[in-house]
């Protein structure tokens, strides 16, 4: 176990190299305590000089370095802010941030750039409007030319390194979640299930999600059963 003052407290930016004095990499900014609705929560913000996004991790409790529990939470500002039942997202934040409290410590990295799978707001906004005519959202991306999943896990997992976290329980329906963290160095212990009950305006994206970007989604075959 880690106490989390002595890891969060230096400015530490050991995700950092520097090239003719051009920083790449992350370097993380300041941590701030954040109380919410859900628990007291660090808040340790990042600036990725790759892509100029700022990061942000929601530490609670102690970190450990082997099996911290750990959500990547891609931004998504329609289900996040304005509550969105297009999607799961914001109630797959909310779950997990309660979850982390309940198991006493984790952290959920809050992913910026990640809007719409990474294409960004508007082409979100684009490709949605696509799947009201009719395409399901992976054919919706692919009309508009752009790709089906856009995301880069880097900087999370660089993200955790600095917090000195070593192996995950990763709370995620997405295999490519674990394979990018193994990619970049975190170990995966145990992928944790976070499954929403589906409504009726999320069924059809929820489906495509297990049937052509591989998430595990069980609980949609009592939905498809029954429908």
């Amino acid at each position: 176990m880690t106490d989390i003052d002595g890891v969060l407290g230096g400015n530490a930016s050991s995700g950092v190299t520097r090239i003719a004095n051009v920083p790449t990499g992350i370097t993380r900014v300041v941590n701030a305590p954040l109380p919410t609705k859900y628990g007291d929560f660090q808040a340790v913000g990042y600036l990725d000089h790759d892509r100029g996004d700022e990061q942000v991790a929601l530490v609670f409790g102690d970190i450990e370095e082997e099996g911290m529990l750990v959500r990547l939470h891609s931004e998504c500002l329609t289900g996040d802010a304005f509550g969105s039942t297009h999607c799961e997202c914001g109630p797959q934040l909310s779950t997990a941030l309660r979850q982390v409290v309940a198991e006493g410590r984790g952290i959920v990295v809050y992913l910026r750039g990640h809007e719409g799978r990474g294409i960004g707001l508007l082409a979100k906004l684009r490709a949605m409007k696509l799947q009201s005519e009719g395409l399901d959202t992976v054919e919706a991306n692919l009309a508009l030319g752009l790709p089906v999943d856009a995301r880069d896990y880097r900087v999370a997992a660089e993200i955790l390194h600095d917090l000195g976290v070593r192996s995950v329980r990763l709370l995620s329906n997405n295999p490519r979640k674990r394979d990018a963290l193994l990619r970049h160095g975190i170990k995966v212990d145990e992928q944790v299930s976070l499954l929403i009950p589906p409504c009726e305006n999320n069924i059809t994206y929820l489906r495509t999600k297990r049937e052509r970007l591989d998430h595990y989604l069980p609980h949609l075959d009592a939905v498809v059963q029954s429908s």
